[in-house]
């Protein structure tokens, strides 16, 4: 049965929020110029965001298949796009924070449901890795577009103007187009409908012993430990480029792009190789010549001199070769979730979904924190060699998850979407 319709609607609703997501640094820009509001004021939009997708990916994961995948999407999609229009209406602070609210309770919806849906529309784990992989590419494509989209409607003569929130029409439109695609699109969720008589204790109950079993809290680490160093490398890459090789604040910024088109290719990339040879073969090897290119890329920026850095072609040589870290730690993430998914049975993919949504918040706040202390205690440098301990861990942890792996009853997969 061709599932074309339901990947296509999963992929435009992931690139959707890819843009929503990633566009709070240049909305903070923003509203500081707008609505007068001091930058650690600015910067609780952050908060909005990330806690209301920990928060409600918390509460949704043991009650998602009472909800039904389609109908939680759906809802995600219609609050994105009310929250878009109203933007530009209310032009205020106050409907900042609530848009940023609205987006990350709605990718907690989203995440959930995508994640658990994949079970449902692949045949196979290594079907199930390839799709996962061009999934999180596609969302990678959409935050390098959020870049050029939001860029195109600010005006660089009057910072004070409100032209720039137009944008939110657009993202409203793009979003209403995915609510009726995925509205016309049939998903077939019989073989995941929520079983009778049991209470939202019990939905809660499975999920918390999901959560502790063995071969699953290894794989929680291993997300962990993943996002931790992701996130802290893409969070601090500008300062690093700034601070550490000299170049000045707006290449600084656009050279970090870099890393996000890589990530993007290698996912793309990923999704292709993993079609034909397993996911673990392809992690370690990704992991060994990323831990290289750290030891590599990193001395080239011990003697930059800045003082002659006008644009990208004067820009060093570091400022290029470091950021391609992201083409072989890409596929690390879709790869294991798509390990862990394909390998429970399809009832416990939302709940797990919830999980591993919960547990890359924490890892992603924990690993910009923690590479921020370290930037301002050692350096720069230094922070980016810290990333050989996460590189170091994963080794170890993905060999083990790997061996634990024949251990979980796998996923009966020849009937789904029949």
């Amino acid at each position: 049965m061709s599932h074309w319709r339901v990947k296509l609607s999963l992929l435009l609703n992931y690139f959707v929020f890819a843009i929503l997501l990633n566009s709070v640094g240049t909305v903070i820009l923003q509203v500081q110029n707008n609505y007068k509001v001091s930058a650690s004021s600015a910067s609780v939009l952050e908060a909005f965001k990330d806690l209301t997708i920990a928060v409600v990916s918390f509460l949704v994961a043991s009650y998602s298949t009472r909800i039904g995948y389609k109908r939680a999407m759906l809802l995600a999609l219609a609050i994105v796009t009310f929250a878009c229009l109203l933007m530009p209406q209310v032009p205020a602070f106050w409907t900042t924070k609530l848009l940023f609210a609205a987006t990350g309770a709605s990718f907690a919806l989203i995440k959930v449901s995508v994640f658990a849906t994949i079970g449902l529309i692949t045949e196979d784990r290594n079907e199930h890795a390839s799709f996962m992989n061009f999934l999180e590419s596609f969302f990678m494509i959409g935050v390098l577009s959020g870049y050029f989209l939001f860029s195109a409607f600010v005006d660089d003569t009057n910072p004070q103007s409100t032209a720039w929130l137009t944008v939110y029409y657009v993202l409203a439109v793009i979003a209403g187009l995915a609510f009726l695609l995925l509205l016309s699109t049939p998903v077939d969720e019989s073989s995941v409908q929520h079983e009778a008589g049991k209470s939202l204790i019990d939905d809660f109950g499975d999920m918390v012993r999901l959560a502790v079993t063995p071969v699953v809290l290894v794989f929680i680490l291993s997300a962990f430990v993943y996002v931790l160093m992701e996130q802290g490398i893409m969070s601090w890459l500008p300062t690093f480029n700034s601070q550490i090789l000299k170049l000045p604040t707006s290449l600084s910024i656009q050279m970090a792009s870099i890393l996000a088109a890589s990530t993007a290719l290698g996912r793309f990339l990923a999704g292709l190789i993993l079609r034909r040879i397993s996911w673990y073969w392809l992690l370690t090897i990704c992991l060994v010549i990323a831990g290289c290119l750290v030891i590599l890329a990193l001395p080239l920026a011990t003697s930059v001199d800045g003082r002659n850095v006008t644009g990208w072609a004067t820009a060093p040589i570091a400022a290029f070769i470091f950021p391609m870290i992201g083409l072989f730690i890409a596929p690390i993430y879709p790869a294991i979730n798509s390990a862990i998914l394909s390998s429970l049975p399809l009832r416990q993919h939302g709940p797990m979904a919830g999980l591993i949504v919960i547990f890359s918040a924490l890892g992603g706040t924990t690993g910009s924190i923690i590479t921020g202390h370290v930037f301002e205690a050692y350096g720069g440098q230094t922070a980016f060699y810290f990333s050989l301990v996460p590189i170091g861990l994963l080794l170890v942890l993905l060999t083990l998850f790997s061996r634990m792996q024949p251990t979980v009853k796998p996923t009966v997969t020849t009937t789904v979407g029949h």
